[in-house]
């Protein structure tokens, strides 16, 4: 899979490493509270910005892979199955449901239920022509492979190259708070999908991670905010996800520079630089985290 993404909507659940990818750490950095994000610093962002924000959640491949070792089973009661794409009449619910449909169908494939996956890109196909981005879905080939359960590489890579694709085009066409949507709706189906597994399959590696995403939430909030008064759903969204931040506000994260690893990238040997974290979170705060995002995140998808 390459290094960069943007967000591979299509391949499942959200891990961020928070110890890669961003200039904001250093040797024992400790992320700042901030409980707010000043709307001037948030329309001052840049197509590198945003990239640089995408790329800051890694591959999903990487917490499937944890969740495997966890031994962690498939549970379909946790899908947006209520969601009904027929019924969906703005481009602020067809592109926020986009996203959510987007990590559904990625926890799909990445436990080889392709066979339900199909039903599930039915849905995203008539989301994606709603908000005039379908042409760049190649539905055809996304179910052939969906069925065949032979090819998961190809899938999820012609899958990114979509959703990439996506992304510019509504950036360029004036069309970015859609784009906002889509990364919001999949973080915050990765975010239950993982709070709800944590509940039953408590696991350190997993807690940390979770609690890593009090700074990619901060991140989202700074794409949201330019749009926060652009309408009512705009509004009840971010007030929402400030909701959440203020559950995570007190939640301490630390980063310090490890040793040096020497890796192989592109047939050469390259050094790159490790970090590791520290995440600060009771039980409590724990807890709260889990609700506030359940009560979220069946929020959005029962607003059809």
């Amino acid at each position: 899979m390459p290094a960069r993404l943007f967000i591979i909507l299509l391949v499942g659940l959200f891990l961020f490493t928070a110890c890669r990818n961003s200039s904001k750490k250093n040797s024992n950095f400790v992320f700042p509270d901030a409980d707010s994000v000043p709307v001037s610093e948030a329309e001052k962002l840049s197509d590198e910005a945003i990239d640089d924000i995408a790329r800051n959640m890694s591959s999903p491949v990487e917490i499937a892979n944890l969740l495997q070792r966890m031994k962690v089973p498939f549970s379909a009661g946790l899908l947006a199955t209520s969601i009904d794409a027929s019924r969906l009449s703005t481009s602020f619910d067809k592109s926020l449901k986009l996203g959510i449909l987007g990590a559904d169908l990625g926890y799909l494939n990445m436990y080889e239920k392709t066979g339900s996956s199909v039903d599930v890109l039915s849905s995203i196909k008539k989301l994606a022509d709603g908000v005039n981005v379908g042409q760049f879905f190649d539905f055809e080939t996304l179910k052939r492979l969906s069925r065949s359960r032979s090819d998961l590489d190809s899938l999820l890579l012609i899958s990114q190259d979509s959703y990439n694709k996506i992304d510019k085009y509504l950036r360029d066409k004036g069309r970015g708070q859609l784009s906002a949507l889509m990364i919001t709706g999949v973080w915050i189906e990765g975010q239950y999908l993982a709070t709800q597994m944590i509940k039953q399959h408590p696991d350190t590696l997993l807690r940390n991670r979770v609690g890593e995403q009090k700074i990619i939430l901060n991140d989202l909030l700074m794409l949201l905010a330019p749009y926060c008064n652009v309408n009512q759903q705009f509004s009840s969204l971010c007030q929402d996800m400030q909701d959440l931040k203020l559950k995570y506000r007190d939640i301490k994260i630390t980063f310090t520079v490890g040793d040096p690893v020497t890796v192989e990238k592109d047939g050469a040997l390259v050094v790159k630089q490790t970090e590791e974290s520290r995440v600060e979170m009771t039980d409590e705060q724990l807890a709260l985290i889990i609700v506030t995002t359940n009560n979220i995140r069946n929020k959005l998808i029962s607003n059809n």
